[in-house]
């Protein structure tokens, strides 16, 4: 009994801090720099800069360091006080952490490198200043044990773990960088606005820690009920962007939200941008058999009924049709392998694409809601299967598995580059975008 509990204490996961050193920034060059720092810059004097930053999480959600975080805060909160930045906040999933050699940290590097690039090619196309990249690599035990194969048995302890994370800790490090990204308009007063930009990304069960952290945000931005609100206008959502891969959480949790941007198949203002955007590979069988078989017993004793829903293929309530969705099914599938809630489809392009990225195109036709138009982004079709109105700012996207092929795929150079041109549509400048629509 003793050896055996002795054996379990040693293949734990490491229950600590890796990034520790507070002191300085780290220039990070080589696989092997800045190992303990939490606030670094890459390729500087290029167009591929960025910063990167690291805020690290215990079990019960509660900051590993607040000084961690107050360090990388006060880095970026520095810049951004000075000019416009482009904040991209990375969770990451189950067996990953914040560990040096996590593979996830390398992969967020090659995305904020891309992204730095896009953003440097913008600013010279539309001759404004060049913002910044800033990011945030939110890190959690993402394994609780350290052995291969035995640790998959830890799918439903690092579930649990996933939403405690993100309901207890993640909410306030995300209100603050959507904080950090506004403080600009203090100073500016709002003449000219700000172009900061926040963009929150999370994988697997790093979906999960960020849908918890802002699931209650995201309906009070849409109703938006404080006193005095425009009720015609766009729906908001948080920062500019939340991107959700491969999330492994119920279907049923998405279910509020999903029926508010359908509610009386309202239609979307030409303006509207898109603020959530959930991809699923259709050959990810965690979420998609293990998930479900798991679900089944933890649910066996709870009562579920059907409810009478409707689709929205155009504006106005006298085009909608009518669906039941049967709650034990939204209970035991993840969003991504829920069929009633799935609102577009992600394909290999079908055809030569266009040679570079319609911005103008982009702003009113992101959604891809006319299937009977070419498709705007480079190297994907994106299909609507017509259940929602254009322009609903929340996309649940099925994607074929030569995009995405199972659950850790999500770094392929097609689907970087889709959620590159997707950042490009939330994150540029409105004046931008008027300035396209008058000439």
């Amino acid at each position: 009994m003793i050896l055996s509990a002795l054996l379990c204490l040693s293949a734990c996961s490491y229950n600590g801090t890796y990034r520790s050193n507070l002191s300085d920034v780290c220039t990070f060059e080589l696989p092997t720099d800045c190992a303990k720092h939490a606030t670094q810059i890459s390729q500087t004097g290029t167009d591929a800069e960025y910063r990167l930053g690291f805020i690290e999480y215990d079990d019960q959600g509660q900051l590993r360091d607040r000084a961690q975080q107050d360090r990388v805060l006060s880095e970026y909160l520095e810049i951004a006080g000075k000019q416009d930045v482009i904040v991209l906040t990375f969770v990451h999933g189950w067996h990953h952490s914040a560990r040096p050699e996590d593979g996830n940290i390398t992969e967020f590097r090659k995305m904020l490198a891309s992204v730095s690039r896009q953003e440097a090619h913008s600013s010279q196309q539309q001759q404004r200043d060049r913002r910044p990249v800033l990011g945030v690599y939110i890190g959690w035990r993402g394994d609780s044990l350290d052995i291969p194969v035995i640790n998959h048995a830890t799918f439903w302890d690092r579930k649990a773990t996933a939403h405690e994370v993100g309901r207890k800790g993640v909410t306030e490090a995300l209100l603050r960088l959507e904080e950090l990204v506004n403080v600009r308009n203090t100073f500016k007063d709002g003449d000219p606005p700000s172009t900061s930009r926040l963009v929150v990304i999370g994988h697997s069960f790093g979906g999960a820690v960020v849908y918890s952290s802002l699931q209650k945000i995201l309906n009070d931005r849409f109703i938006d009920s404080r006193k005095g609100k425009n009720f015609g206008g766009n729906a908001e959502g948080f920062g500019d962007m939340v991107i959700l891969m491969n999330p492994a959480f119920e279907a049923l949790r998405f279910s509020s939200l999903f029926e508010l941007s359908q509610e009386k198949c309202r239609g979307y203002f030409p303006g509207q941008l898109p603020k959530l955007a959930i991809l699923t590979s259709e050959s990810d069988y965690a979420t998609k058999l293990a998930f479900p078989a798991g679900r089944f017993f933890s649910t066996v004793f709870e009562r579920h009924r059907d409810m009478e829903r409707y689709e929205c293929p155009r504006p106005g309530m006298s085009n909608s049709r009518t669906v039941t969705i049967p709650q034990w099914k939204a209970d035991r599938n993840t969003i991504g392998h829920f069929k009633p809630y799935l609102t577009h489809k992600l394909m290999p392009a079908s055809e030569q694409g266009p040679e570079s990225f319609d911005l103008e195109r982009a702003y009113s036709d992101w959604s891809a809601h006319d299937v009977d138009q070419a498709d705007i982004y480079t190297t994907v079709d994106l299909i609507s299967m017509q259940k929602t109105t254009a322009r609903n700012p929340y996309m649940n996207i099925a994607v074929d598995k030569e995009l995405m092929d199972g659950h850790n795929d999500i770094w392929g150079d097609n689907i970087i580059g889709f959620i590159s041109e997707l950042i490009t549509v939330s994150t540029t400048p409105q004046q931008v975008y008027e300035q396209l629509l008058q000439n």
